[in-house]
């Protein structure tokens, strides 16, 4: 195949608000061992983004410098010693940075095929939250049937992902929104309740409803909630933290739950994990979650999909906070 010696990508020449951005042309990337290039047709706009394009996300040194971090399209070009994939597979994946691009490079083990019926924009909807929920929500939390768990910030991303996955494993889902609309959406979605948190306190939310809290909570809040996380959980339950957007530091915290209930507070970020961690996780979307996706029995929820041209756009509406389920950038 035939590939251009130049793409279109978002460039990033100093770090500020979305119209720091801007569009401009370079060499394509280059393959690495074990990695495969793809033609890019769909991206997903993540809250990372946000963070790395204002200058407090810095991407791993090995990592491209350029925005995003999940793509979907088709191989154009395979790694000499790399067989997973075949030129001309649809996949979509998790990159270690350069999705904002024509042309992104992506870890084998860290690619995916589309699931049955699914196009680009849909497909590129999957990497980033699937990846994040299935490592801190059932690997590190241990999230399993019958048991509850409350999901913050529930109409993002993140939190329809979550919403549908532990529906779908069999608990009972509780979850916060900032709106009527948003918290119906969340309920359509297999939260049994949703909680306004704009009117209502979660913690006595949880307290009513349930006789002794939840074994579980995904949290992206931070030090604004880690009280009443803590009073909101379970004997033996786990908080597992994956984002601070009220702030990383809480003063004047009641400790005492911890010890009373026995309980564990973790927390991860993905993009530093080892390409062998992120493969194993990779692994076991493959094979516990791509089969519900490919009978529709969960699917991405997309609020709205900007051309790539748009992108300042794209980022103004993620800082809105105003969409239900994912943002997206069409290529071509």
């Amino acid at each position: 195949m035939s590939l251009p010696t130049e793409m279109r990508y978002v460039a990033l020449p100093s770090f500020g608000p979305p119209e720091a951005m801007t569009i401009v042309k370079g060499p394509l990337p280059v393959l690495k061992p074990g990695e495969i290039l793809v033609r890019v047709e769909a991206i997903g706009v993540n809250r990372p983004d946000i963070a790395q394009r204002q200058g407090t996300y810095p991407p791993p040194k090995e990592a491209s410098p350029i925005l995003g971090l999940e793509i979907a399209g088709e191989v154009v070009d395979v790694a000499e010693g790399t067989r997973e994939f075949a030129i001309g597979n649809k996949v979509c994946g998790l990159t270690n940075g350069g999705a904002y691009a024509e042309y992104c490079v992506l870890p084998a083990g860290q690619a995916l095929r589309f699931p049955n019926g699914y196009d680009a924009i849909k497909a590129a909807a999957l990497p980033e939250n699937y990846f994040t929920v299935w490592a801190n929500l059932f690997q590190m939390a241990g999230l399993t049937e019958g048991e509850s768990v409350l999901i913050h910030g529930g109409s993002s991303g993140i939190g329809t992902t979550a919403i549908q996955l532990a529906h779908a494993f069999g608990a009972e889902v509780f979850t916060t929104a900032g709106s009527k609309e948003k918290c119906e959406a969340c309920e359509k979605l297999g939260a049994r309740r949703a909680i306004n948190y704009r009117e209502e306190d979660f913690a006595e939310v949880i307290k009513a409803e349930t006789a002794h809290g939840v074994d579980a909570i995904l949290d992206m809040v931070g030090a604004d909630y880690l009280e009443r996380n803590l009073a909101s959980l379970a004997k033996d339950g786990c908080l597992s933290i994956i984002a601070f957007l009220s702030g990383s530091m809480a003063e004047k915290v009641n400790l005492a739950p911890i010890m009373v209930k026995r309980l564990t507070i973790t927390g991860s970020t993905m993009r530093p994990r080892s390409p062998e961690e992120k493969r194993a996780i990779r692994d076991e979307l493959l094979s516990e979650v791509w089969p519900l996706l490919d009978a529709g029995t969960i699917a991405p929820l997309i609020d709205k999909t900007f051309a790539f041209d748009d992108v300042v756009e794209a980022h103004r509406l993620m800082e809105t906070s105003s969409h239900i389920g994912k943002i997206m950038l069409r290529v071509g």
